[in-house]
Parts: C-alpha cells; structure tokens; sequence
C-alpha cells in the first residue's frame, strides 16, 4: 500500500494533470488540437518519422543484443563477467556524454567524414550529422546495453543442457538456436524490445544533439511546445501520442510475450 500511495501521488495523478489538465488550458482544447494533429501532414510526418526510427533502433538492437546476450551467458570463460560489465558500463555515463562522441564522429570536420575522404570514396566530407542515420546510430548506442541484459537474463534462465541436447539430436546451431532457444527466451525478447521501443520514442536529449530542427521527433517537438512557444495544449496533445503509443506497444509485446511463453 505505502508503495501505490507514492505511485498514484508521484506518478499517476501527476502524470493525468499533464496530459487533461495543463496550466490555463481546457480538457476539450487538447483533444481539439490532438485532433488537428492527426490531420495535418507536418505533424504526421513527425509521428512517422518518431515511430519509424523507433522501429528501427528496436530491430538494431535486438538482432545486436540478443547473439552477444547468447555468447555471455554460454561462455566459460573466466572473463564472461568483465565482458558483460563492458557491455553495460555505457548505462553509466550520460546520455550527453555518450551523444557528444558521435557530434565528434559525424560532423563535417569528424573522424568519419575525414576517412572516407582519405580513402578516397567521396571528395567531399558528407553531412552525416542532422540525419535519421545519427540518430539511429545515437540511439542504438544508447539503448543497445539495455538490449543485452534483458535478453542476457532471459539466455542464463534457458538450461545449456537443451543446447546439446537438440545438438545431439541431429540439429545445427542455427537450427538449435532458432527452434530452442529464442521461443524459450521470447519474454525477455518482448521486454528488451519493449524498453528500446518506449525509450527510443520518449528521448529527448539524443535527438535533439543529432536530429537538429531538421530531423523533429515528438519528444523535440514536446520540448519546443512547453519552453519555446508555450503552446499548452498541444504539449499536452503531443504527449498523449507518446503515451499512447508507449501503451499500444506495451500492450501488443505482452500478448506477444504471452503466446511465446505458452507455446
């Protein structure tokens, strides 16, 4: 009970007053304006583009995370704890400072551009910086770590012993892998897919650094309504899109979850 007290009161009620109730604003003026943005193509584009590249850091990170996940929890050696904390320790760093080294890498004077300059692919540097490609490189970074201890703790739970076993039944190791091992270790899938989904759709910091005002997402495009032009209503608005679409796919990766789990 102590615990849903200060869930309700420091999160729910909170949360329900930003997104029905913000300051000089009427309930029927957010869902107005949420209408309007449904509508108009400039702001659908943004939600594409958000859900878009969402999908996409999701994907990365998943194909990525899950075979590197596999090696550390199969591996014998007596370095597997060493490797995993270096799989994690970027979760320790800022999510600025983490972004900052790819504003090094991918600006028009940066590593990057210089070495493809170098070897003579393009005579120019190109723009790399300001482009869904930075921001999906950004945000895989930042969310890869996640990636990897949630399928990582779903991997360690799965007996090694059924690896052998389908091995010594005739089957390969990409046989094995893909008809033992990841139906038994679908639900850590759902939630490594579904913490890169909702983190990727509500960061701010990554997208505003590589993205500029060229590449708006909903988290910008929330940031520059309640600071910048102090448009209430459509803050209120463009975060109940986030909010839903955080739920929708939250949603769906429990049922999908669910199914693999029973199967």
């Amino acid at each position: 009970m102590p615990g849903l007290v200060l869930l309700l009161a420091g999160f729910l009620i909170p949360s329900a007053a930003m997104l029905f109730a913000p300051p000089d604003v009427q309930t029927g003026e957010i869902f107005a304006r949420l209408g309007e943005m449904l509508t108009d193509p400039y702001d659908l584009e943004v939600i594409g583009r958000t859900v878009g590249l969402a999908l996409a850091v999701t994907v990365i990170c998943v194909v990525l995370g899950f075979p590197i996940a596999y090696w550390l929890a199969r591996s014998s050696s007596r370095w597997s704890g060493v490797f995993l904390a270096v799989a994690i320790f970027p979760l320790m760093l800022s999510n600025v400072v983490r972004t900052f080294g790819w504003l090094v890498i991918l600006g028009s004077k940066g590593a990057l551009g210089r070495l493809l300059v170098e070897l003579g692919i393009v005579d120019v540097a190109p723009q790399l910086l300001y482009t869904k490609l930075a921001i999906v490189l950004g945000l895989t970074q930042l969310f890869l770590p996640l990636a990897i201890i949630s399928c990582y703790s779903a991997v360690a739970q799965v007996d090694p012993g059924l690896d052998d076993a389908s091995r010594g039944l005739g089957a390969g190791r990409i046989k094995t892998m893909w008809n033992v091992v990841i139906p038994l270790t679908m639900p850590g899938i759902v939630v490594a897919a579904t913490l890169v989904f909702a983190g990727s759709v509500t960061a701010y910091t990554t997208p505003y650094l590589l993205g500029g005002s060229s590449q708006r997402m909903l988290s910008t495009q929330l940031f520059n309504y309640a600071s910048t032009t102090i448009d209430w209503a459509s803050a209120s608005a463009t975060a109940l899109i986030m909010t839903v679409l955080v739920f929708l796919v939250s949603g769906l990766s429990s049922l999908i979850g669910r199914r693999g789990a029973t199967s």
